[in-house]
């Protein structure tokens, strides 16, 4: 169960950035740009056609979380869901209504952003309605932390307050924020336990352009400027 932590950013333009924390070994680490119903998207891969994070070329970028719960049930695996938002809506508020509507099977957050610098956070799960609210940050938890040992492996509370201290800073910047990242608490090697960083994603929804970051490197994307590749990332564990 993976430890992440996002938050959206508007300044000169939006801006969506992410930790994606999990076992090497369980990532497709596969980047797709795709044209699935007309509509493109770009986006992190998760099982072959789900998505982690992603943008589409109506200017939506969305990312998950894990919510902290250990609750199951009847519902769609979240990357599936990704998926199906990017394929389907173009601005904040028609995703947000979509999430209210669908089930997942276990706790999510999701967080939304669009080319308007709009923002909300999506709370859900398989045992409670969903909760929508106008906040940019997400970490590993929904309200009060409900699974105690799993908030202090990921640092959930120390991320969100981190990340609302940066947020609620008068001299932040993106840059700032995106540097932030790359350091604890945002940040870590505890790939031994499935917590480390597996990279950054950095979203700009407005110009439909992707950063994405990982130890010794990092690639740009855009809908016109997409090029195949791969490389070699060494994951080193604390």
């Amino acid at each position: 169960i993976s430890g992440c932590s996002q938050a959206a950013w508007s300044d000169d333009e939006p801006l969506l950035v992410r930790n994606y924390d999990y076992a090497p070994a369980l990532c497709d680490g596969i980047i797709l740009r795709t044209a699935w119903g007309g509509k493109r998207v770009i986006c992190m891969s998760d099982c072959m056609w789900g998505c982690l994070d992603g943008v589409n070329e109506d200017g939506l970028a969305v990312s998950l979380t894990f919510g902290g719960r250990r609750v199951v049930g009847d519902g769609f695996g979240i990357p599936v869901v990704l998926r199906h938002v990017l394929q389907q809506y173009g601005n904040v508020i028609e995703a947000a209504e979509a999430l209210k509507r669908i089930p997942v099977h276990m706790a999510y957050n999701v967080t939304l952003l669009d080319a308007s610098g709009g923002y909300r956070t999506v709370f859900m799960a398989p045992d409670r309605d969903p909760v929508v609210k106008s906040v940019a940050i997400a970490t590993n938890h929904q309200g009060r932390v409900e699974w105690h040992d799993h908030a202090r492996a990921t640092a959930t509370i120390e991320r969100e307050q981190f990340l609302r201290f940066r947020l609620e800073d008068p001299k932040m910047s993106s840059r700032r924020l995106v540097d932030a990242f790359s350091r604890p608490p945002l940040y870590t090697n505890a790939y031994r336990t499935g917590f480390g960083t597996l990279y950054t994603a950095i979203y700009k929804p407005a110009s439909g352009e992707v950063e994405y970051r990982w130890p010794g490197g990092r690639r740009s994307f855009s809908f016109d400027r997409f090029h195949e590749g791969a490389r070699k990332v060494v994951f080193a564990p604390s």
